[in-house]
């Protein structure tokens, strides 16, 4: 790939846009220049002209260079609304143009980014396979025997072919992850709700999620952060209440490679050697509860939201449906309301055993697919193939789960293989530094979380800890405090207090918790005077939330300073007591 940035990230154009290399302009007439090169695949349903492309750029040319996707150009799959530009779901005779553009592609457009046009996609997002197109068939970035995937398949696609700099898709039974498994890149797909689907096509609007296709997952972060948020005009958006663990020390979960359905040798020895690799002491999951969710999606009643969305259209316009989306879509009446109700009830019974898996594990890794078909494979056998390539996948919307697909290896012909990396709803930030770390990346501060404090019976191992565990608190580190304070154990024996002295202090052994914000004020209720949680400072200079005490704490109180911390103090003050078993302590 020639040009002044050969593969376009966020931090490659911005540094290029910083050091003079290009300008927007510039960079967008390559990036035509690019697509022009790749006009015999069908990857776009609609490239912005000059003309219509005109406006976002003096849009984005009135924002400060700061803003953080200044100059960013992107694509947008064809069932998400840019303003003034068709929307189709891949089916002309639906078409409208809207007036306004997609929440999500709102928040992109306000923070600098630049669109480039509209991709092709399985009609009415209807597949993985990413063929169900009048467009024709997009193919394969890597090689043009195989299937793109689907249904995001031309958001994908642009991306690895370094068309965009990262692109929108959707996600409901695995959209946003299949396609970037076969091209070689990363896909995220976000807790439902955290992404407004405001302005998108509904297929099935109670699990719909927007996705994005990047080349890292940094990228992913950072639009992830600009699209995601609560909005008022979209009734299935959320506030989310995020929390977190330790992704440096993630607890991974996987599946024993010989008891995956479906796969082939090659995709299994594949994730097999991908298993080896990760970190720490990965757990064996079954994975029972997961593939008879996956089997609710297209065999149970969730099929007649999909009548829902588009049926009357599809019963108005028969000639206009692609003959493999009718087919699918129209099962979708023979389920009764009776139906949708038994499957519900399934549903709560297996996400109730999933919410025990996560209990257990932080990060379940599988293969995004059991096997990458070619486009011959998909003509030969239409649905048993698109079925199968969703069997890691379509579960993951229906649990409330949020999942990020990651290149990770080649097969022997060269074709990228991929594994899917799914956690508990409203983990996203924890498995976007999960995922930066397997990418060798760069983890980054977690938003909705909050660092905090403790030093004595919150520690690790010590009697209140559960009350940070329980509330998705995890250590995040070691420390000591700044030598600043004074360390007392109170009378009741069962607690310290850290009470801060300038002038005769000492550093304490302390840890740091990080703890979701939501869980804050249910903490503080537990917390009994003369105890506080006010601010403490680190042995690096650093301030952070933490336990603290009242001034009065001292009152009948013994100074354990000298001790270092409540675990030196615990431990000599339990072996005083055994050596003088005949004497009674006041802290019992």
């Amino acid at each position: 790939m020639t040009g002044v940035v050969a593969k376009p990230t966020i931090a490659s154009l911005r540094g290029a846009y910083t050091a003079g290399q290009t300008d927007v302009r510039s960079m967008l007439e390559e990036l035509r220049q690019r697509a022009l090169d790749h006009d015999d695949n069908p990857i776009w349903i609609h490239r912005l002209a000059q003309a219509e492309l005109e406006p976002h750029i003096a849009r984005s040319a009135a924002l400060d260079a700061d803003a953080p996707l200044w100059g960013m150009p992107f694509a947008i799959k064809d069932n998400i609304d840019l303003a003034d530009i068709p929307t189709t779901a891949a089916c002309p005779a639906f078409g409208y143009t809207p007036k306004q553009s997609a929440t999500v592609v709102e928040r992109l457009l306000a923070a600098g980014a630049i669109p480039l046009g509209k991709t092709n996609m399985d009609q009415f997002a209807t597949g993985l396979v990413g063929t169900r197109s009048p467009h024709g068939a997009t193919r394969n970035a890597v090689n043009p025997k195989y299937i793109a995937g689907g249904s995001s398949s031309g958001s994908a696609v642009a991306v690895a072919l370094c068309l965009a700099a990262f692109a929108l898709g959707t996600d409901t039974a695995g959209s946003g992850r299949v396609p970037a498994a076969f091209n070689g890149i990363v896909g995220f797909k976000p807790t439902p709700g955290w992404w407004s689907t405001r302005g998108v096509v509904p297929a099935c609007r109670s699990l719909d999620c927007v996705s994005v296709f990047t080349h890292t997952v940094a990228d992913a972060r950072t639009v992830a952060n600009i699209a995601g948020g609560f909005d008022a005009d979209d009734p299935y958006s959320r506030r989310m209440a995020f929390a977190g663990f330790d992704a440096a020390h993630a607890r991974f979960g996987f599946a024993q490679p010989e008891a995956l359905p479906h796969i082939d040798a090659e995709h299994c020895a594949l994730y097999a050697a991908f298993v080896e690799r990760l970190p720490g002491a990965p757990e064996a999951v079954d994975l029972t509860p997961f593939l008879a969710t996956a089997e609710l999606l297209y065999e149970g009643p969730w099929l007649a939201e999909r009548v829902a969305a588009v049926g009357e259209f599809i019963d108005a316009n028969p000639q206009a449906i692609h003959p493999i989306t009718r087919a699918v879509i129209q099962r979708g009446n023979a389920h009764s309301a009776t139906d949708c109700f038994r499957a519900q009830y399934r549903l709560a019974e297996l996400k109730r055993q999933v919410e025990r898996v996560f209990e257990r594990i932080d990060v379940l890794a599988l293969p995004t697919t059991p096997t990458i078909p070619t486009l011959a494979d998909v003509e030969r056998e239409p649905l048993e193939t698109n079925a199968r390539l969703g069997t890691f996948t379509n579960f993951v919307n229906l649990l409330d789960l949020c999942a990020i697909a990651i290149p990770t290896g080649e097969t022997t012909t060269a074709l990228p293989f991929g594994v899917t990396l799914i956690a508990a709803g409203g983990r996203d930030h924890a498995l976007l530094n999960a995922a930066a770390i397997l990418c060798g990346e760069q983890p980054s501060e977690t938003p909705g979380e909050l660092p905090l404090v403790v030093c004595g019976a919150h520690m690790a191992g010590q009697p209140l800890n559960h009350e940070l565990v329980n509330r998705g608190g995890y250590l995040r580190t070691v420390t000591r405090t700044a030598p600043h304070y004074r360390f007392y154990a109170l009378p009741d024996g069962k607690r310290p207090a850290l009470v801060r002295n300038d002038s005769d202090g000492a550093a304490i052994e302390a840890e740091v918790w990080m703890l979701p914000e939501v869980e804050i004020g249910a903490l503080l209720r537990t917390v009994a005077p003369p105890l506080a949680l006010g601010s403490v400072e680190l042995a690096d200079g650093t301030w952070a939330n933490g336990f603290v005490a009242e001034a009065n704490a001292t009152l009948g109180a013994t100074d354990i300073t000298t001790h270092g911390g409540w675990r030196n103090y615990r431990a000599r003050h339990a072996s005083s007591r055994s050596a003088k078993p005949s004497r009674t302590s006041r802290f019992g």
